[in-house]
């Protein structure tokens, strides 16, 4: 599973992530390294796992962060050619 060598070098405090993540093979390996597991149960589970809320609220603030940059790309990026299409979407942006 490609989550396991993402974490492979880290040694995190928690794991937060969405329900496609949910797999008993992937809690363990992250119970076996001394992290919570918040990742919530799909909804056919036998057995559904409790979670820390708040923690996994957090998850959502953290996805519109990633979100928000992305905006900020095009003017990173200059994909405008000219100078007044440029400021429009600065203008844009920050407002």
């Amino acid at each position: 599973m490609q989550a396991e060598d993402l974490l492979a070098d880290d040694i995190p405090g928690a794991v937060v992530a969405d329900k496609g993540y949910d797999s008993k093979n992937f809690a363990l390996f992250i119970t076996e390294r001394g992290a919570e597991v918040v990742i919530p149960s799909r909804a056919n589970a036998k057995e559904p796992r409790v979670i820390d809320d708040n923690l996994y609220k957090d998850r959502n603030k953290i996805e519109r962060l990633f979100n928000r940059m992305k905006h900020y790309r095009r003017i990173a990026n200059r994909y405008d050619k000219t100078a007044v299409s440029y400021l429009a979407a600065a203008i844009t942006l920050l407002l």
